[in-house]
């Protein structure tokens, strides 16, 4: 990857990046195997400069066994 900087926190997990979507806002994004939550407007800096990410979300229309929803990666470039 090229030197592009932008802000973010880092996760550990997608399903952590996700949960701190749902309460504080964001974006939560895979980029570069790494999991980030971005503001809006930096997701789409992100995508304008034509860097290869996705977006991460919860897929809430299949629950699964234990009462949680897969994760689902939307592509970006």
């Amino acid at each position: 990857m090229r030197d592009f900087r932008f802000k973010a926190i880092e996760f550990e997990t997608a399903g952590d990046a996700i949960q701190h979507t749902e309460a504080a806002g964001g974006e939560a994004i895979l980029l570069d195997a790494r999991n980030f939550v971005v503001t809006k407007d930096e997701a789409i800096r992100i995508g304008a400069a034509g860097i290869e990410f996705a977006y991460l979300v919860f897929d809430e229309t299949r629950e699964l066994a234990d009462g949680s929803f897969p994760i689902v990666t939307i592509p970006v470039n």
